[in-house]
């Protein structure tokens, strides 16, 4: 038995071994044919771990032909790439894998980009970061194609399982293994997407099963033991985690319950509670807003709460706040109407504070014209309080109307007032 992992054996040698990732080098794609007939684009590859970023890389070489260098762009330093460099001008062209390329420093950078510009090194970056932010933009420029991949189907993991399982040469073909399909599509489904991970299991679960009449023997107690948390990764500041955080508050605001509490779940089982406590607080206040006022309040209990009682508990108190704020009024106007202004001050669009509203609280305030504020409290309005005719805004700015009521919820009453409000001042 070879003594390398059952995952790297079956790295696949050629392109038309690739499994999954069809739309980026399915046969019908533009990449595989350019492959196919000898053109290789320099490109990053984007991911998370385990679906094929790597595969991709050492099968187009294997199609190709071109020499093949990998570096780990974590370790290598400025001579390895010089050692590229050097192998150009023996063969004319090579194909350089970095993987983790975000990490390359600008001194690699520098030194490699010309090469990759002149076309003798073919550059395959591979991350599992979002390259738009991570990888320097020098870089990206020189790279024809930016592929972002996906999880594998379960279908494309059971295909592979049933591959590795039956090739003797690479796989676990010579070893007489017993199992059924059904566990070989329940493997595949608790690999989550991830092809390696899904051929590490099996490799695993076989070498953890009692030999009976010669054979491996596979149970399903064998493969529960071994498959634990199946959909956690632990990048837990990495692009996926941001993108879960992104997809909850936009499920909450599509008042999506259960998608809400799956994006929920799978942030808490990161163990990052501060990071989802912060966007829950945010989500309260950016879109449920002025339409439910007591809901900022109710999250920021919750997020107390969660905060008191730690995790696993902290979950208790997170899905009532969740649950309550995707079946809330929803309102996004308060903060709408503030960055109006923002917008406006950054553009230079001020004026004057008017005279009346300046501080009076000092003597010689009156020499300067600060006066003639009237006090709202003097003058009653039914149940509202008290309101009086006067301007507030600068003299050049009164007409402005950065508020848009929305007709929501809580909201409603407040924008009748508002309009209301509006019309005394015209009158």
């Amino acid at each position: 038995m070879n003594g390398e992992p059952l995952a790297y054996r079956m790295r696949p040698t050629n392109i038309d071994e690739i499994v999954g990732q069809k739309e980026i080098i399915g046969k019908h794609t533009s990449l595989y044919k350019m492959i196919k007939n000898g053109y290789v684009p320099s490109m990053l590859l984007y991911g998370e771990p385990g679906i094929g970023k790597t595969s991709i890389a050492y099968s187009i070489a294997g199609t190709t032909k071109i020499p093949f260098i990998a570096l780990n762009a974590t370790t290598a330093g400025k001579k390895d790439v010089e050692a590229v460099v050097d192998e150009t001008r023996l063969t004319g062209k090579v194909i350089l894998f970095l993987d983790e390329i975000h990490r390359f420093n600008k001194a690699q950078q520098d030194y490699l980009l010309p090469h990759v510009e002149r076309g003798d090194i073919i550059l395959i970056g591979a991350t599992t970061e979002n390259p738009f932010h991570d990888v320097n933009p020098a870089i990206r420029s020189r790279c024809g194609q930016i592929k972002q991949l996906t999880r594998l189907s379960t279908e494309d993991l059971q295909l592979l399982l049933e591959r590795a399982l039956h090739d003797e040469k690479k796989g676990l073909g010579k070893l007489p293994i017993q199992i059924s399909s059904e566990q070989i599509q329940k493997i595949a489904f608790g690999s989550n997407g991830d092809a390696r991970r899904s051929l590490t299991l099996l490799e695993s679960i076989v070498f953890a099963s009692t030999k009976e009449n010669g054979s491996f023997m596979i149970k399903d107690e064998t493969i529960n033991n071994i498959i634990d948390r199946v959909g956690v990764y632990g990048d837990k500041k990495g692009s996926n985690f941001y993108n879960l955080l992104s997809s909850l508050q936009k499920s909450i605001r599509g008042s999506d319950v259960d998608a809400a509490l799956y994006y929920l779940g799978h942030l808490l089982e990161t163990g990052d509670l501060t990071a989802v406590n912060r966007r829950l607080l945010v989500t309260a206040y950016e879109d449920i807003g002025l339409a439910n006022t007591s809901v900022g309040n109710n999250v920021l209990s919750a997020v107390t709460a969660s905060e008191r009682l730690g995790l696993p508990e902290a979950r208790i108190p997170l899905s009532v706040a969740v649950i309550e704020m995707c079946l809330s009024s929803k309102s996004n106007s308060a903060y709408k109407a503030l960055d109006r202004v923002i917008e406006e001050i950054r553009t230079g669009n001020v004026g004057e504070i008017p005279k009346h509203l300046r501080d009076g609280h000092y003597a010689g305030s009156k020499v300067l014209g600060h006066e003639g504020y009237k006090y709202p409290h003097d003058y009653p309005l039914g149940t509202f309080g008290g309101w009086v005719q006067q301007d507030y805004l600068p003299n050049n700015l009164k007409e402005k109307n950065y508020y848009k009521p929305i007709e929501a919820g809580e909201e409603k009453r407040l924008a009748a007032i508002y309009h209301k409000l509006q019309q005394f001042k015209k009158s």
